[in-house]
C-alpha cells in the first residue's frame, strides 16, 4: 500500500556521441495528466528525431513509447529503470537530437537509460505511507499528558482546535493505528474520544 513517489520535477542532459539527451520527469497521479506532459515536452521539442517516454501510476496505468527508435531501446528501458526503482505516479520522457553517429541497440539502450536515471535521481524521491487521519477529543486537563503520549509515540498532529473541549487531529501510519488506540484506552480510558475519520498518504 506505500509507494514511492518523485519529490520534485526535474530536467537533464547528457550527450552520447554527439546525440542529446534531455530528460524531463514530473510527478502525475492520472493518464491524462501524465500523456499532456508528454504532449507538452513534444511541442517544445518538435524539431527533435525523437520524444520518447514511459510512465508508471500507482493505481496500477503503466505505458511506453520508443517514437520511431528500434524497438525496446528507449522507452521500455526508461520504463524499466523506473520499476527497479518502485517509483510510481511519475512520467519521463526523454528527447533525442540526433548527432550523425549511430549507437546501436545496446548504445540506445544506455543512453536512454542514464538520461532518465540521472533525471531521477536529481528529482529525488521519498516514501509515501499510508495513513490514518485520528481525531481526538478530550477535556482541556488532558492536553499535556496527550501530547506527551502523542511525541512518545512519534505521532504527528495536524492541528489543533480549542472549543468546549480539545481536539487533535492527529497522522497516524495505518500499521501503528490499532497500538496506537489500545495505549490511549490503557492510559485514559473513555476520557480521550478515539475516531478515525480519512486516510492519506503521508
Amino acid at each position: 500500500m506505500d509507494y514511492i513517489r518523485i519529490i520534485n520535477d526535474e530536467t537533464c542532459e547528457i550527450t552520447e556521441k554527439k546525440s542529446r539527451f534531455i530528460a524531463y520527469i514530473s510527478y502525475v497521479t492520472n493518464e491524462k495528466d501524465a500523456l499532456h506532459f508528454v504532449s507538452q515536452i513534444k511541442k517544445k521539442h518538435y524539431d527533435a528525431r525523437h520524444n520518447v517516454y514511459a510512465y508508471i501510476l500507482n493505481s496500477g496505468g503503466k505505458k511506453y513509447s520508443d517514437d520511431g527508435e528500434p524497438s525496446k531501446t528507449a522507452g521500455y528501458p526508461i520504463l524499466e529503470m523506473l520499476e527497479n526503482e518502485g517509483v510510481t505516479d511519475v512520467v519521463c520522457v526523454v528527447t533525442r537530437y540526433f548527432g550523425g553517429i549511430l549507437l546501436g541497440t545496446g548504445g540506445l539502450i544506455r543512453a536512454y537509460t542514464k538520461a532518465a536515471k540521472e533525471c531521477l535521481i536529481k528529482a529525488g524521491v521519498k516514501k509515501m505511507i499510508l495513513c490514518d487521519v485520528i481525531k481526538l477529543t478530550f477535556d482541556y486537563a488532558l492536553i499535556n499528558k496527550t501530547e506527551h503520549m502523542l511525541k512518545t509515540e512519534n505521532i504527528i498532529v495536524q492541528d489543533k482546535t480549542f472549543l468546549e473541549n480539545v481536539t487533535l487531529n492527529v497522522i497516524s501510519p495505518k500499521h501503528k493505528t490499532d497500538l496506537l488506540q489500545k495505549n490511549i484506552q490503557n492510559e485514559f480510558g473513555t476520557a480521550v474520544k478515539f475516531e478515525k475519520t480519512k486516510e492519506i498518504y503521508n
